[in-house]
């Protein structure tokens, strides 16, 4: 996986330089998050390696489920999308997005939290872990919510590379450890 980051990275750091530049953070975010679904499908994933489909049909296919997705495709989206077909690098389109959301979350100075549960948040919950979350970091949260019932109780909540285990199936997991060890 380190290799596919390294190859995204200057793809990511460009869109993301012209996004900001041009005041389409937005836009971009959208484009390549319909680029990086559209990589992610098997079939279109065939259809990069096919020497019988041409860049420009592989960027008419990304444009035009970017176009559904409501995604603004301009000239330069276009260029950039074309690039990277004649790279050969349109299957990157899943990492150049997290990279690209990653770099905007640091110039918004916002984070993606991840919290998993057992029971759906009520709104007071998600509102206080929100800003518990808030004050810890020092910047805007964005909480994206799934429910597990196989925690049985508790939460997961992961941030970037930091993960704070409070589900009842991770205490149970660490109790059996410990009690393991001699």
């Amino acid at each position: 996986m380190a290799e596919t980051a390294t190859v995204a990275r200057p793809y990511a750091r460009a869109a993301f330089r012209h996004a900001a530049d041009h005041g389409a953070l937005a836009p971009w975010s959208v484009l390549l998050a319909a680029g990086a679904q559209v990589a992610s499908d098997a079939g279109a994933r065939a259809l990069f390696g096919n020497p019988r489909v041409t860049g420009g049909e592989l960027v008419d296919l990304v444009s035009a489920v970017a176009t559904a997705a409501g995604a603004t495709v301009d000239a330069a989206a276009r260029n950039f999308l074309a690039l990277l077909a004649e790279n050969h690098r349109l299957a990157l389109l899943p990492e150049i997005a997290v990279q690209f959301e990653a770099l905007k979350a640091e110039i918004e100075h916002s984070i993606d939290v991840e919290v998993t549960t057992a029971l759906a948040l009520t709104q007071a919950q998600r509102e206080k872990l929100s800003q518990a979350l808030a004050q810890r970091f020092g910047r805007t949260v964005r909480l994206h919510e799934t429910v597990d019932a196989d925690l049985l109780g508790g939460a997961i909540v992961r941030a970037g590379d930091l993960v704070l285990d409070g589900s009842l199936t991770g205490r149970l997991a660490r109790l059996e450890q410990q009690l393991s060890q001699p």
